[in-house]
């Protein structure tokens, strides 16, 4: 019962739902993540920390960036049960249509290149 008590937990935010239906269509980085929900970084990562807690994402490092993704079928019984339901649900559902549309035209590069470096001490 405690698996089960975590993964509905997580699912219990809205902002973990958008990231959920995000990462369903491709891995993304944080920086891209906080562009699209307009939230802080912070923020951003208590919410993924939680999915990942609850086995549904997985990260990778990947050069400068931390890569999110879904975790598969098979590091998770859940997920493709919790996905199916999530895209019956929310598929035609208006903030995720328009998350859906940013993700299409966000650029890592881009918003990663106006964020501050930080000085060396």
């Amino acid at each position: 019962m405690r698996k089960a008590t975590i993964v509905y937990k997580a699912l219990s935010d809205s902002n973990r739902l958008r990231i959920l239906m995000m990462l369903k269509k491709q891995s993304l980085c944080v920086c891209e993540i906080v562009d699209i929900l307009n939230l802080a970084n912070s923020t951003v990562s208590k919410h993924l920390s939680v999915l990942r807690n609850a086995d549904l994402i997985m990260d990778e490092k990947s050069g400068r960036w931390v890569n999110y993704r879904l975790a598969k079928s098979s590091e998770s019984d859940d997920i493709e049960f919790i996905l199916a339901q999530l895209d019956r649900q929310l598929a035609n559902d208006a903030q995720i249509v328009e998350d859906l549309e940013k993700l299409t035209v966000t650029d890592r590069f881009e918003i990663c290149a106006t964020l501050p470096v930080k000085a060396k001490t």
